[in-house]
């Protein structure tokens, strides 16, 4: 495989937002990925009230509101404060990257790990801005696909395991320990030079990671939640990660749901309601869109010179496994593998197969309205 472009930028906060072709998109962190019912209402209100009424799912179960107009920006995140969905301090705020398995319960392991960490997010060294946390210590780790750079997640034996992301192997340390060693590790990464690799696996790939943080395994991976029910209430799937503001707040009406649980495979879950219809979300994990990734593209992306997320949908039910169509070969939307890649270029596709959108293309100059004839035919 070719090596991954260079993703510049930064995550965008709500106190940092970042500028994209339909304005200002500004991230909100829910703590640890739940929100209430009236925060989730309050959301969608600000998302309508001051941008363009659309909200992404991110793969890390965050939301951004998309479409801010720069004159609301104060507004909304005065609106944003009152809804207690933000740090008071910036600068945690931003060091808030923490993902967690969807499925945790009040009082266990993954919530008390993440209560312990994020009071302790002032004795982290400074990172980058894009690498992140995850707890992922429900019976077996649920999100290895996700990206993260420093893991909490199960050994084989079933015991509390940190490893740092790209090794094959961890460290096993016991709860009241936990946090004290992935500051620990945290920092060996600061003092060797990380943060001109970025991420953890990339510097893992030129520094070895001392043998006091390697030696246990992680348990085998299980999938996360998909659409249907779960022990918390129906799932929800979002195609592409995007949704109206405005058909949020009817589900969320007409399931009559107490709070509402972002799961980073671009999934609500909905706490403690029956299902109800949805014609804006996806409800049967079989669907075609389950499988298919697509960034935003132009207009809303400047390194996009394609659109995107129609054409996904239109190719969605010929793709014959995984497809990914990507703006330009960044590969933000899937930074992985996929069975069919098309990547935009000049106005037109490039299709790779077997994977990434960076990696070198089978065919080029491709134009959207072949496309349904080339899936169909592959």
């Amino acid at each position: 495989m070719r090596p991954r472009p260079q993703v510049k930028g930064w995550c965008p906060g709500a106190y940092r937002p970042m500028q994209s072709g339909d304005g200002l998109i500004v991230r909100v962190r829910p703590m640890l990925a739940r929100l209430t019912v009236e925060q989730a209402i309050g959301l969608c209100n600000a998302a309508q009230r001051h941008g363009s009424g659309i909200i992404d799912l991110t793969s890390r179960a965050n939301l951004q509101l998309r479409g801010v107009r720069a004159d609301s920006l104060d507004t909304l995140i005065a609106d944003l404060d009152a809804l207690r969905l933000l740090d008071a301090d910036p600068g945690l705020e931003g060091r808030r990257n923490l993902l967690v398995v969807p499925l945790w319960a009040e009082g266990d392991l993954t919530e008390r790990l993440s209560r312990a960490l994020l009071a302790r997010l002032a004795d982290l060294p400074d990172l980058p801005a894009k690498m992140g946390i995850a707890v992922d210590t429900g019976p077996a780790p649920a999100l290895t696909q996700h990206s993260a750079d420093f893991r909490l997640e199960r050994a084989g034996n079933g015991r509390l395991l940190l490893r740092a992301d790209g090794a094959p192997t961890g460290r096993e340390v016991a709860e009241h320990q936990a946090i004290d060693r992935l500051i620990a590790l945290a920092r060996w990464f600061s003092e060797t030079g990380g943060a001109a690799a970025g991420r953890m696996a990339r510097h893992l790939d030129a520094t070895p990671l001392p043998t006091e943080f390697t030696g246990t395994a992680p348990a085998a991976p299980v999938p996360l939640p998909e659409p249907g029910p779960t022990i918390l209430g129906p799932a929800y799937g979002v195609a592409f990660g995007q949704i109206e503001a405005a058909a949020l707040a009817r589900l969320l009406s007409a399931t009559q749901a107490t709070a509402l649980r972002v799961s980073p495979n671009r999934l609500l879950i909905l706490e403690a309601v029956q299902p109800a219809e949805a014609a804006d979300f996806i409800t049967d994990p079989a669907d075609p869109l389950r499988r298919i990734e697509a960034c935003p593209g132009a207009p809303y992306c400047p390194s996009s010179t394609v659109e995107t997320r129609s054409l996904a949908r239109r190719l969605a039910p010929l793709a014959r496994g995984t497809l990914h169509v990507s703006g330009c070969a960044k590969g933000c939307a899937h930074a992985a593998a996929a069975d069919v890649a098309l990547v935009g270029r000049g106005g037109a596709f490039d299709l790779v197969r077997n994977g990434a959108a960076w990696d070198a293309p089978v065919a080029s100059g491709l134009l959207p309205e072949t496309l349904p004839r080339t899936l169909g035919t592959a």
